[in-house]
Parts: C-alpha cells; structure tokens; sequence
C-alpha cells in the first residue's frame, strides 16, 4: 500500500527508508547548566546547548528531553542527544527528571503526576528564554520517549510536536506484566539500575564505576549532595512491583497510585484533544512497543506517523530471521535520525499543525518491503490451525485427545530476546529455536503449498486443564525453513487468572483483550477444562512456499517471567485437541 500524491515529500506522513544523513550546518556551542524551580519548590537540574557562535539574542527552535537515566555525567561529554540535534541549528535542552540525577524530589515511579506536570513549567521556561522562538518539540528513546508522550498530555501552546521513540504505550502490558506475568528480569534489573543511578554510583559499560551525575555549573557539589539526600528518601520501585498483580492494584510504597495512573494509552484522549503531530517510532523485536504503537494509531486522533520496524530496543539493530544475516535493513539508525529531524522541521515551520488523519509505516519481514496503511488491522482473512495428534499443526481438528505437560519452573529461553533489549538495548536473535524443544509441547505443519505472509495479531485458543488454580501460558509462532532450522516470528502469553475476555476493550478490534483488572479475576478450577483466548505480539511475515508453520505451547519462562503460581506443586496441564481443542487463528493477506 503505497502513499497518495498528496503524502508526498512535504507531508509529515512521508517516510524516506533509504535516505541519506540530514545535512549537519553547525557546530555544539558550550553547555550551560541550570536549575528551574518548580510551584512546589522542587528545583528541575537541566543542560541548555545551542550552535556555536549564537549569542544571547539568536532565537533557536528548541528540542527537549527529560530523561531518568541522567542528563550527563561529570566532566564528560553533551548528553547524546546534544551532538545528534544541535548540529542541525536546534538548541537542545536535557532535564534531569524529578527526583533523579542532579534534580530534587523524589521519583516514586514512573510518570508520577509531580514529575509530569513539570513538564509545564519546564516549557514556560524555555519559551521566555531569550533565545528560545517559542517552539518545542518533545523527543526521546524509551524512557524520554514516554516523557515526549506526557508532554502532549500537558497540552501547552509552545509544544509543536512530539517523537517518541520505542516508548512503552501501556507499562503493564507491553513491560513489566505482559498478559499479566510478571517481567521478572526487567523489573530486577531496571529497578537496580535506577537505584545505582539515584545513589550516583552507577556502573559503566566497561565495568568501571561512573565518576556521577554532572552538577550544575561551578559549585554544585553542594546542591548534588542535597539532591542526592532527597532522592534517599524514595522507596526502590521494585517494592511496588511485589504488590502487583492486577493492573488497578495500589502498592502503599506508590502512595495509594496504580499502574493505570502512569498508562500513556489511559490519557490518550488528553493528547488527542492536544493536536499534537507525533512520529513514533516502534520494533516487532522489542517487548510490547509495536503492540502499544498499534494502539496508539488505533486510540489517538491526532496527527500521526507510526513505524513500526524489525528492530530491537532503540532500532540500532534490526532482526529478520527470514533473510540473510549480512544483509543491511533500511532505514538504518542514521536515516532514522535523519527522518526525525525532518518531521521537526516540518513541526516548527508550521506544516504539522495543519496535516490531518494518520499513517503506519511497517516491515514486513522475508519480503524486506516496507507497506504503508490508513487503517489497521490491514484487511486479511483468518486462517485457522488446530494442534493436532502426533505434533501436528493442521488446518483440520482431527481426532479428540489431550497432549499432556508437567510444567518445569526451571525451563527458559534465550537471553538475546524481546524483552532483554528494553534493558541494553542489546541485539536480538532467537537462532534455531529446536533447542528449546524440551520445555513444551510443538506442533509442525506440514510444507506451506504457497507463499504465505502473516499480518496482524495472531490469536490463540487454548483448551487446557490445570492442576492449579492459576498458570502462566506462553505461545510462541515460528516458521521451520526446509533445513529443519525452526525461527521465530512472534510471541503472547497470559496469565490464566486473567483470562476474562474484556469484551468492551477500545482493541476488540485486534482480537480478545482482557482488563487485568481485579474485579474481572477468573481463577482457573483444578480438574475443570477451561477456554484461554488472547492475541500474540503482531507481526509481519512473508513465508515462502515450502516453510512449515509451528507453534509451541509453554508453562515457563525463567529466563525472563515469574513462575506461576510461585509456590507448590508446579501445574500438570492437559491441552485438549479436537473440534473444541486448541487452535490459532492467523491474519492471512491474500497474494
């Protein structure tokens, strides 16, 4: 699905995939460093970086990020952002969110509404600069990403524009509970980095301790050290988390808050109501961000470029199983950014404010093509497939039974995987997944007659019988080359307390969704067979004739997911096959 005439070049919904780097005009002037207070007396630590030579009166359009992974370091370097952005004549500005690096106040957890409405205060300030035109745009990888989003929450006039970045939409379900299972590995590893970073002892790359955050200008030990004291006195994240189940839960260490409170997806009607032009950025390989960018151009109204690409976290890597490994997937990081300073630019000279409607680039993988679409689900026909007798994957239920499995607590998969890259930003490679074949049950199809391209959100049925009263379940789709090499495409799970299907969810359209929410709490009853139904991760897949389709069927994941339950007797489970039995149904764009 190609772009109209009238999404040409000049338009914001114009994505250039194999262009080259944006043209670089100026060099970094020196660094200044400042506090602004806040209405509560809370001081915002920020560096302010212009183009070299500008004087005091030289008005520059403005970037900005707010970060929780500090502004800079101590005596090194510009914020990457800096070197990345005012060489295109922007000033650049990079905060220290509220309780963290070299700023005051606490930082409870992610988004709370003390940090967020700084955001105000913090783009007042820059539009009474005297260098400032008034203008800014939010911008951001992952955790600035979502910083942009909450921008656009404010709805301030100087904002002109926001470019999230693999932003999480909705952190429980795209992070740190994904179908409700707790995210064992980024919980723990994330909460014990921010810790580090907020005691300022972070660890570096290299292994070598972190000379701390950059203070602010000429004698600001004294105000770190303050701030550094503030920062104490906040509980370690990971507390909350201990009291989460349900996505309306309120840990006590969270001040009575709940998840939901720091959903971007639960104020998408508030940056609706902002106009705000976004470009959004989003990879099938990293945790939930295409998932969340999907709902995004589902939920939002206002103008929009959604890409969603075979990347990790961060979109430095890209990862198509279905091709060679050598071969180079545009667009690469570099005309990424350059795609971004684009749309800025068309942000500031006033282009955005008038564009209308919204766009979703995406990847299809094997194909290596890129498909640009109006309206989401694409138009597809589902396309069923039974787990059958024997291992087999049929498009016929065959015989009744069940296929049994004792779920094994110590089981996992690969490290290199979706949910790791939110930590590192690391590559991602599932390899050859036959060597994970002992923690499941898999089911092969037979060689595909014709070529098959999957789009959408796959969405499994499982008729399954517990021991116990709850469970994690893990489906995992891949395509088997001619070889016998078994390669990921795509993953979704659910924890079985959850399975209530949410039957008024604004996604029905993507396929059964569930609340998560307390009140909707459906325990499974030992011995009783029982329906789960929940949609994959979405994909875009382009198989050839001659892979066979394969799913397999898990219990546990202990390289990244709590066991569940997490005491007892592991569950012994029975899948059941048949007419009623288990099947997975998937989005088929017809050739």
């Amino acid at each position: 699905m190609g772009l109209s005439s009238l999404e040409a070049s000049h338009s914001i919904f114009a994505y250039d995939f194999d262009g080259a780097a944006a043209a670089k005009a100026y060099k970094v002037g020196p660094l200044k460093s400042t506090y602004v207070t806040m209405r509560d007396g809370v001081r915002i630590a920020l560096d302010i970086a212009r183009p070299m030579g500008d004087g005091g009166n030289i008005k520059r359009d403005t970037i900005l990020a707010m970060t929780r992974y500090w502004r800079g370091v101590k005596e090194g370097p510009p914020h990457e952002f800096v070197s990345r952005l005012v060489p295109h004549g922007y000033a650049v500005v990079v905060g220290d969110s509220r309780g963290s690096g070299a700023s005051f106040g606490q930082w409870p957890y992610h988004r709370a509404r003390a940090e967020t409405l700084d955001f105000s205060e913090i783009l007042d300030w820059i539009a009474a600069q005297p260098w400032s035109t008034g203008q800014v745009i939010g911008y951001g990888l992952s955790y600035t990403a979502n910083t942009a989003d909450w921008m656009a929450e404010r709805n301030h006039p100087a904002l002109k524009g926001i470019i999230p970045r693999f932003a999480d939409y909705d952190s429980y379900e795209d992070c740190y509970f994904p179908g409700g299972i707790p995210n064992l590995f980024v919980v723990k590893t994330w909460a014990e980095l921010v810790k580090q970073l907020d005691r300022n002892a972070a660890v570096l790359a290299d292994g070598q301790k972190s000379p701390g955050v950059r203070p602010v200008g000429p004698g600001g030990e004294a105000d770190l050290a303050a701030a550094l004291r503030d920062h104490e006195r906040a509980v370690p994240i990971s507390e909350g988390f201990q009291q989460v189940t349900f996505k309306d839960d309120r840990p006590t260490t969270w001040g009575g808050a709940s998840m939901i409170e720091w959903s971007t997806q639960e104020v998408a009607d508030r940056i609706s109501r902002s106009g705000t032009p976004t470009q959004n950025l989003a990879g099938w390989f990293d945790s939930g961000t295409a998932q969340g960018a999907i709902r995004r151009f589902l939920g939002q109204s206002n103008p929009m470029n959604v890409i969603i690409g075979p990347w990790n976290h961060g979109g430095d890597y890209a990862y198509d199983p279905l091709r060679d490994p050598g071969e180079t997937i545009v667009p690469t990081i570099v005309t990424q950014h350059a795609n971004d300073i684009r749309f800025a630019d068309l942000c500031f000279n006033g282009q955005a404010a008038h564009e209308q409607g919204k766009i979703l680039h995406y990847y299809t993988l094997g194909e290596g093509a890129w498909k640009s679409t109006r309206s989401w689900p694409p138009p597809a026909t589902s396309q069923r497939w039974h787990m059958a007798s024997g291992s087999r994957l049929s498009p016929s239920p065959g015989e009744a039974g069940f296929d049994p499995l004792q779920v094994n607590p110590t089981a996992g998969d690969v490290e290199t995987n979706r949910w790791a890259t939110q930590i590192d930003c690391g590559q991602v490679d599932y390899g050859d997944r036959r060597q994970f074949d002992g923690r499941g049950l898999a089911y092969t199809g037979e060689p595909l007659t014709h070529d098959l391209e999957i789009t959408g959100h796959p969405v499994v049925h499982l008729n399954v019988t517990s021991t116990r009263e709850d469970g994690a379940f893990l489906v995992y789709l891949e395509t088997v080359r001619p070889d016998g090499m078994s390669l990921y495409l795509t993953e979704g799970q659910l924890r079985a307390v959850h399975r209530k299907v949410w039957t008024a969810s604004p996604f029905r359209v993507l396929g059964p969704q569930h609340s998560y929410l307390r009140r909707d709490a459906e325990p499974l009853i030992p011995g009783e067979a029982a329906i789960l139904t929940f949609t994959l991760n979405p994909i875009s897949a382009f198989l050839p004739a001659g892979h066979r389709l394969r799913v397999v069927l898990a219990g546990s994941d202990r390289t990244t997911f709590a066991t569940v339950p997490a005491d007892g007797r592991p569950p012994f489970l029975k899948f059941h096959r048949g007419t009623a039995g288990c099947c997975i149904d998937l989005p088929v764009i017809e050739a």
